[in-house]
């Protein structure tokens, strides 16, 4: 075990480059399922006859597959129908398309929270459905969601370290390419990941009211 060796410069300068690409992926990732999964868990929720079903079936299937088979899907088998996309961008489709489904059933969930009578009573007063939504019903139900959407978006950076298994340029792959040349490295490099993750993962954390607590 040498932790002067393991963090020599060049060691830190590499393990930077690797933490570097592991914020972009989750960073995009993040901002492309939270959108992609509002609206699908928004359209869901509309009840749309026979669109809302097939939605619902097509996010049922993605949930209950595991990550690392669509990472693979979306880096093998897309080229073989001529859907190519580089590493980085295969890992942030791959997350993008899982924590979308995730998130969807946590959006659909907490406007399902809200009393149906609300959505009446937002038409009753001469607002259209859209408007409803936006003004009356969304509001209430996100602030019921924010834990859950926190939790599910730690996840996803933590879920990010998958995509080693494409060799990713990330930071698990980094440190496993400097403890790989080096055993005395292996503890100082887990350390590094252990730190780096809990920061980046506690940094996405703030707090928020309970349910009950008042405005």
């Amino acid at each position: 075990m040498d932790f002067v060796g393991a963090f020599s410069f060049d060691n830190l300068r590499f393990l930077l480059d690797g933490l570097q690409v592991t914020v972009s992926v989750s960073a995009i990732s993040i901002v492309l399922s939270f959108l992609i999964g509002a609206l699908a868990g928004t359209l869901r929720f509309s009840d749309i006859p026979v669109f809302s079903k097939i939605l619902g079936l097509i996010i049922d299937v993605i949930r209950n597959l595991p990550l690392l088979l669509i990472i693979f899907f979306t880096y093998f088998a897309l080229p073989q129908i001529g859907i190519r996309f580089d590493i980085f961008w295969s890992a942030v489709v791959a997350l993008t398309i899982f924590e979308s489904a995730m998130l969807s059933e946590i959006f659909r969930a907490g406007l399902n929270a809200v009393p149906k009578g609300q959505v009446e009573a937002g038409l009753s007063t001469g607002l259209s459905y859209i408007q409803t939504m936006v003004i009356i019903i969304i509001p209430q139900a996100f602030r019921s969601m924010i834990p859950a959407i926190i939790s599910q978006l730690i996840s996803l950076v933590k879920d990010s370290s998958l995509a080693i298994i494409i060799s990713l340029p990330e930071l698990t792959h980094h440190a496993r390419i400097i403890y790989g040349q080096d055993t005395n490295y292996v503890l100082p490099m887990f350390v590094a990941m252990t730190a780096s993750y809990f920061v980046i993962c506690y940094l996405l954390k703030f707090r928020t009211p309970n349910l009950g607590d008042k405005p």
